[in-house]
């Protein structure tokens, strides 16, 4: 009888032991899921910002491509222009 209670002391006392640890790897995992979880949420932060910039970069780029295409229009128009003028005088 006597050893009966001496295991069950010691076989309760030993999965005690095994529990806590069990447990303080899962907190320690938890608490890593959750810094996983906010970087994860700056990295996307950051992705957004970062496509919104070169969005806007292309945008502008864009723009000046279209404003030198209608500048070199015009120009070629002047130029067209000089040409049969210059050619009717002669």
């Amino acid at each position: 009888m006597q050893t009966e209670i001496t295991l069950n002391v010691l076989f309760g006392s030993v999965s005690s032991v095994l529990l806590a640890i069990v447990a303080y790897f899962i907190r320690q995992l938890h608490s890593d899921f959750k810094s996983m979880e906010k970087d994860i949420t700056e990295v996307k932060t950051m992705a957004l910002l970062i496509k919104t910039e070169f969005k806007n970069s292309y945008d502008l780029l864009n723009q000046k491509v279209d404003f030198l295409e209608q500048r070199v229009s015009k120009l070629e128009l002047n130029q067209f222009k000089n040409q049969d003028h210059e050619t009717e005088k002669s």
